[in-house]
């Protein structure tokens, strides 16, 4: 599994500001946590999904073609850092 975290700049306050995903080898995301600016989390997998959130309906483009957009900022990150998103949101 890959693991990725999106910073989004925006101002609305309908969308997350974060994006936690959890990706399989041909980059669809397995689980999914989305932080919003005032902090609440909302999260979604195969079984669940909470709020507006659901899993993407088409694989996510590379690393290259995410950062190249202005108003995102994508870093890796490690299981564990996921893990800890994915428990806050559910109260795993």
């Amino acid at each position: 599994m890959d693991y990725l975290h999106v910073h989004w700049r925006h101002e609305a306050p309908d969308a997350p500001v974060d994006i936690y995903s959890e990706l399989d080898e041909d980059r669809w995301e397995v689980r999914k946590v989305e932080v919003f600016a005032d902090g609440t989390a909302q999260y979604a997998d195969d079984w669940r999904a909470t709020g507006r959130t659901g899993l993407s309906e088409v694989p996510l483009p590379s690393f290259e073609e995410i950062a190249a957009q202005r108003a995102l900022t994508p870093a890796v990150i490690d299981g564990a850092e996921f893990e800890r998103m994915w428990a806050r949101a559910t109260g795993d």
